[in-house]
């Protein structure tokens, strides 16, 4: 048995993230914008996930590709800058995408779900518990959610937020606890040089851990037909690391290249997932937009760090503007090193900052809690050395 079977041998639950690149690989204009769908590659993946579905898994699709489609059928000029042709391209785009994934997974006896989401969704308790319910009934009803970014409503810049759904693809993959997430592009992997100008570059097969050097590797090489680029795909490893959800960065030209992943191939690049797994809680608090940012002091991060609340004695500092319930970053010397959930608005903290438990209820005229953040609200993001 490779190393590859023995990992992959009790994955259960797949996301497979498909690229942009990879979705219209034959049918874009010189542009490498307006596009057609690849009829053929998307029967493909349903083949396979077909034949996923026979052996007991359960597999959720992240299907970029909405924008290039849409310009394609309105017959707009490649590469608009205008936020409002890009929404309305990403809703045109979107209908004809899941028209051609009911297609072809029908095919094969199967129905598919349309998913289309914006980062707030991560940033709302509710709703993203409310999403896990979701696709956990789905995914029980033999149901194959397909999930895209929701452009057409999306308030920052299009494509911006989530990388061409690298990022919307680890999150999804975090959130519903997957083992393994499938991203497919057109590169081979995660390479030490630009394989397009180093004929010396050598391709990464396994990752253990994502360190700066890892990092550094992000960027190029790049797609051209999307905005996913390597350094997108890198960020979203390591957010699948930290839920221990394995990660797998390959070419979609291969042919049956989900069956090949599964079955221990040595094919792309295999990120390791992390050993101490966050807990949902934590997990979703790493994830969610902050609203500001609480500077603290080096004592204060080691109590952090050490799985300790935060107390207002060492806080030095506050950055932006929000409310109790809030998620912040905690901030010790320019790096940023945990998130969580403040019990006290920014105001409150600006007053309190550097001063002892029992002086909150002489400086606020109220207490309403001892801690800044308990401990149960935080989420790590760097662990103690």
């Amino acid at each position: 048995m490779t190393d590859r079977e023995q990992f992959f041998r009790d994955v259960n639950k797949i996301v497979i993230k498909i690229g942009t690149s990879s979705i219209t690989r034959k049918g874009c204009d010189h542009t490498k914008e307006n596009c057609n769908i690849d009829p053929a590659f998307m029967e493909s993946i349903a083949a396979q996930v077909s034949e996923l579905r026979k052996q007991g898994k359960e597999v959720i699709l992240v299907s970029s590709g909405a924008i290039g489609v849409g310009l394609n059928e309105m017959g707009i000029a490649p590469k608009p800058r205008e936020i409002p042709i890009r929404q309305a391209a990403a809703a045109v785009g979107q209908s004809i995408l899941m028209q051609d994934w009911i297609k072809a997974f029908s095919r094969y006896g199967m129905k598919v779900a349309q998913i289309l989401l914006t980062y707030e969704f991560y940033s709302d308790r509710v709703t993203y518990l409310n999403l896990r319910n979701s696709i956990s009934t789905l995914l029980e009803y033999g149901v194959v959610p397909i999930i895209n970014e929701n452009d057409c409503t999306c308030t920052n810049e299009i494509e911006a937020i989530f990388g061409d759904n690298d990022k919307l693809s680890a999150m999804v993959a975090s959130k519903i606890d997957a083992d393994l997430l499938i991203i497919l592009s057109d590169i081979d992997g995660l390479f030490d040089k630009n394989p397009k100008t180093h004929s010396d570059a050598r391709l990464l097969t396994l990752v253990k851990k994502i360190t700066p050097e890892i990092e550094s590797y992000g960027g190029d090489p790049t797609s051209f037909k999307g905005v996913g680029g390597m350094r997108t795909k890198i960020k979203a490893a390591k957010i699948c690391s930290m839920a221990g959800c394995y990660v797998v960065i390959a070419n979609s030209e291969i042919e049956d290249i989900i069956l090949k992943i599964l079955s221990g191939e040595d094919i792309g690049t295999l990120f390791l997932a992390e050993r101490h797994i966050q807990k949902n809680r934590a997990r979703w608090i790493i994830l969610a937009r902050a609203s500001g940012t609480v500077r603290v002091d080096a004592g204060a991060k080691a109590a952090v760090l050490g799985k300790n609340s935060l107390l207002p004695a060492g806080i030095v500092g506050i950055e932006g503007t929000f409310d109790r319930g809030d998620v912040v970053k905690l901030e010790c010397e320019g790096r940023v090193f945990a998130k969580g959930i403040t019990d006290y608005n920014s105001e409150e903290l600006i007053k309190i900052k550097g001063a002892h438990t029992d002086q909150i209820e002489n400086i606020l005229g109220h207490n309403n809690y001892d801690n800044v953040i308990k401990k149960e609200n935080i989420g790590i993001l760097e662990e103690l050395n």
